[in-house]
């Protein structure tokens, strides 16, 4: 029985290890580099664009004002329906977007989702009101038949009533002319 009790020699990593974590983290970083540049399409768009919008009758949003419904959407020109909430960040962005489309002659409807009437009032007072009709979609049920998978969200709308174009989030400034372009599109 030996008692040398000398440790074993340690094995010599290879040259190349002392490298490996510096390729590793090179090797993420150019991984999410790609992904940054390339962020993948989250937005959920509606089955529905081509086809007739869902049939629905919303009452006044607001006192004195009408409602929508999709029947009043079949009148021979295009429209936009907005889906917005006062609650909704984004749709005040929009809203000068909005105004500049309905100064040109467009006709725009709205679809309030799960609102207030007080605090719908205090919105358009502070952003404007730039819409002919203002439905309320208190539960939500028209906006989801729609495909809507948030606010806001607009739709070019034919003269038909079918959907022509689903646009997700708010309209930005520099939108302005495509959207003027798809009603332009749903005329012909």
């Amino acid at each position: 029985m030996s008692t040398d009790s000398t440790p074993e020699p340690m094995r010599k990593a290879p040259r190349w290890a002392i490298w490996l974590p510096l390729a590793l983290f090179f090797a993420f970083v150019v991984l999410v580099s790609v992904q940054l540049r390339n962020p993948a399409d989250t937005n959920v768009a509606s089955t529905l664009i081509g086809k007739p919008m869902p049939a629905f009758d919303l009452p006044p949003a607001l006192p004195g004002r009408p409602g929508l419904s999709s029947a009043a959407i079949t009148d021979g020109k295009p429209h936009l329906v907005n889906i917005f909430a006062s609650w909704c960040v984004p749709c005040g962005v929009e809203a000068p977007q909005l105004a500049a489309l309905a100064r040109s002659g467009v006709p725009i409807e709205g679809i309030s989702v799960r609102d207030r009437t007080e605090d719908l009032q205090v919105f358009l007072k502070t952003n404007g009101d730039p819409y002919q009709s203002i439905g309320a979609d208190d539960d939500g049920k028209v906006q989801l038949a729609l495909g809507s998978s948030g606010v806001p969200e607009t739709y070019v709308i034919d003269g038909k009533g079918v959907i022509r174009y689903q646009h997700i989030g708010e309209i930005r400034e520099d939108q302005v002319p495509m959207i003027l372009g798809k009603l332009q599109e749903a005329a012909q």
